[in-house]
């Protein structure tokens, strides 16, 4: 029988077990036995440990080693800070609860600096408990100095991690299959369900967490903030026109100016995928916009194509039209957004302004956005740095007063240990409990049998260096601790006399640390992100209620002959024709910064210990989804003003979306089963009495609220045994977009480009 080949995730571990080894035998040994300097030895050792193993730094070898190289001022001047605040134990344990916070919150700077962080406060750490020892700073700056550079030059020259596709490229991609489509059926090629079937892969292969962590751009700056606006864009791209090749031959036909659009879309995909790949200028957005402006001035006018029959196909005939306008707005939001991204563009001049709002702030105000939006109690973010800030003073403090002889590892254990809910960090300090006595048994044997003689822990240390850096990370917490008990034993042994009894100080250690991350655990947010992403989806919800409100009013006010200055608009996408009062700015910026909250907690929710993809409680993704479709409609559905609409379909308008927004507020308490939301259908007898001009605003209107009542009906509530939810509008189950990577490409997704939420 074949044996089967290793896994990709046991070779990447054995690889950097390699490079983190090297760097480290290689500093510790040259440090001790060459230039006779324990304190150099210990900080050459750790080094690499800290950046290589305990920090998950994302990308290939360049990248890796990149930021290494642009944290290493960071790591210098805590371990400078970590050392002059060992003075006392109240210095030691304020400067801990402070740097534990501050470098724990830097995390939601992006994945690069999240995945600095262990390490960084490793750094610190390993400063910071006693002896308090100010002159040996310089050996200690020399050894992290030379540790780093040793695993930077490892990561680029020792088995390289192999560098990790841009999600660039995967937007280049997306367009470039989005251009094939629009062109297929702006030449008559309308239904292909293979087609369809492509599109919908393909979008979600943009979902960030079908990146490698590497490549997602979740920072906080310019580029990060307009690739993820643009791959969200482009999805929506996508989806919409996935929804036109499984149209029935029946329900389209030829139309003139929706194969123009059609073409414009195919161009500006092509223009933008090559921008991407550095194949040519970056694009602007205008080109496509104006012919997005020339299709509004004509879309309430029949095809050239054919007689207009009837009411019903002329309605059907605004329905496709509609849909296809919304693929040419997310074309066009996917184009400003890499202009922003790439371009160096500051502005998007003609698109909602509130969409590329980080295109004019400095990269230093978008930092500081960043930050003040996650200090509040209800961000994860926040809530995991005080967590990390409160374990570590505690170990710090019992490290202190007890005078423990090795307390860097009592707080080395609450690091490596903690976890965002009780449960988690209960199953893994468990695990490590029983794995540190297995380890400390085997080091206590070890140092036994070997006595006073050193050259057996320098034989020991480097291949168990190698097995513990390779097998822990793979076979979890219990093997990890255990094999690393065992490598701190043979590293200790080598720098002064030991015996037995050094493995059971580090047993006791990592005990007390233990203890010390379970109370945390129990006491400060328990519960992890599921109390938070279940609190700030009914926030989310109850701000996006007034916002659906709003913005339809808005759109009938545009419409309607009151004499506002908003009805004066123009028609098209030019211009900023935005009708906006306080009402509307006040309920859209609430709801923006909700969504946002409701997104990290998801987030965590997904990587906490514990979840599966699929369970029976309400669909967070999904109402995510359902909320951010109410904030694009609010930007993109009033920008056009129609003319004069009849007072029936003003109060059709209003109702339907007053219906709507109670099942917001409803849906919010995650009823037993959900909420049934269904909005007032358009009437036919409206139809037939609005006037040409006003029929699209309200085709619109129908279209966008008929999407956020399917989603709002599919996600549900608290029904572990309640009865299934409905069918959606297309026929799929609910229960298809349950899982976190499937995403809801099925529903029909009107008015959803810069959705950010395709995690």
């Amino acid at each position: 029988m074949p044996k089967r080949p290793p896994s990709p995730g046991r070779v990447r571990a054995a690889r950097q077990s390699v490079r983190v080894t090297v760097a480290s035998a290689t500093g510790f040994y040259s440090a001790l036995y060459v230039l006779d300097q324990p304190v150099v030895a210990v900080y050459a050792l750790f080094a690499p440990i800290a950046l290589g193993v305990l920090s998950p730094i994302p990308g290939g070898g360049r990248d890796r080693a990149r930021t290494m190289l642009i944290v290493l001022p960071v790591a210098v001047a805590l371990t400078a800070l970590g050392t002059a605040l060992a003075v006392t134990t109240v210095s030691a344990v304020a400067g801990m609860l402070v740097v534990g916070f501050a470098v724990s919150f830097a995390s939601a700077y992006g994945p690069a600096a999240a995945g600095a962080v262990p390490g960084l406060l490793l750094f610190y750490v390993l400063a910071c408990f006693p002896p308090y020892a100010p002159d040996t700073l310089p050996q200690r700056l020399g050894g992290l100095l030379a540790g780093v550079v040793l695993l930077v030059v490892c990561e680029l020259l020792l088995l390289p991690a192999p560098p990790v596709q841009p999600y660039r490229e995967r937007i280049a991609a997306a367009l470039d299959l989005a251009a094939a489509s629009a062109l297929a059926s702006a030449q008559g090629h309308r239904r292909s369900p293979e087609r369809a079937r492509r599109l919908r892969a393909e979008g979600l292969a943009l979902r960030l967490s079908q990146a490698p962590p590497g490549s997602r751009p979740t920072g906080a700056g310019r580029t990060d903030r307009g690739l993820a606006q643009a791959g969200a864009a482009t999805r929506r791209v996508l989806d919409q026109l996935a929804r036109m090749a499984e149209r029935p031959d029946s329900a389209t036909a030829a139309d003139p100016p929706s194969e123009e659009l059609l073409r414009g879309v195919a161009a500006g995909c092509t223009a933008t995928a090559d921008a991407l790949r550095g194949a040519r200028a970056v694009p602007g957005p205008e080109a496509l916009e104006e012919m997005v402006a020339d299709f509004v001035a004509v879309r309430g006018r029949p095809s050239g194509s054919g007689p207009d029959t009837d009411a019903k196909a002329s309605q059907r005939l605004l329905e496709c039209r509609s849909d296809l306008l919304v693929t040419a707005a997310s074309a066009l939001t996917a184009q400003a957004a890499v202009a922003v991204a790439i371009g160096g563009r500051r502005d998007a001049a003609g698109l909602p302004p509130e969409q590329f709002w980080y295109a004019g702030p400095s990269t230093a105000r978008l930092l500081a956005l960043r930050l003040t939006g996650n200090l509040t109690l209800r961000s994860v973010l926040f809530q995991n740095a005080v967590r990390t800030a409160l374990g570590l003073g505690a170990a710090r403090l019992v490290a202190g007063t007890l005078d423990l002889s090795h307390g860097f590892w009592v707080l080395l254990t609450v690091l490596t240990l903690g976890r965002t809910t009780a449960g988690a960090t209960w199953s893994t300090v468990r695990s490590a409990a029983v794995g540190t006595l297995v380890g400390a048994l085997a080091a206590g044997v070890l140092i036994f049998e070997a006595g006073g003689t050193v050259e057996v822990y320098a034989a020991v240390l480097v291949p168990a260096m190698f097995v513990a850096f390779s097998v822990g990370p793979i076979a979890g917490p219990a093997w990890a601790q255990g094999l690393f008990t065992l490598v701190v034993a043979a590293a200790f042994s080598q720098l002064a006399p030991a015996d037995w009894r050094l493995a059971g100080t580090r047993l006791l250690d990592v005990l007390a640390g233990c203890t010390i991350g379970l109370v945390c655990g129990v006491l400060a947010w328990p519960a992890g992100a599921h109390a938070e992403v279940r609190r700030g989806v009914a926030d989310m919800l109850r701000s996006a209620a007034p916002l659906v409100r709003v913005t339809v009013s808005a759109v009938v006010r545009a419409s309607g002959t009151s004499g506002a200055p908003e009805a004066s608009g123009t028609s098209g996408t030019s211009g900023d024709a935005r009708p906006r009062h306080g009402g509307t700015d006040e309920a859209l910026r609430l709801t923006r910064h909700r969504l946002r909250i409701a997104e990290r907690a998801y987030a965590q929710y997904r990587t906490e210990g514990g979840r599966n993809a699929v369970d029976s409680g309400p669909d967070w993704h999904l109402a995510l989804n359902c909320v951010s479709h109410a904030v694009i409609g609010s930007h993109w559905l009033p920008r056009q003003a129609y003319g004069p609409a009849p007072p029936e379909a003003v109060r059709w308008a209003r109702e339907s979306a007053g219906r709507l927004a109670s099942a917001m507020d409803s849906a919010a308490a995650f009823p037993p089963g959900g909420v049934r939301a269904a909005p007032v259908p358009l009437p036919h007898e409206v139809v037939s009495a609005a006037p040409a001009p006003v029929l699209p605003a309200l085709v619109d209107i129908d279209t966008w609220l008929r999407t956020l009542a399917a989603e709002l009906t599919a996600i549900g509530g608290s029904r572990p045994d309640g009865p299934p939810p409905p069918v959606r509008g297309d026929g799929t189950p609910p229960a298809t977009a349950r899982d976190a990577t499937a995403g809801t490409a099925a529903m029909p997704r009107p008015l959803q480009e810069g959705d950010g939420v395709g995690r």
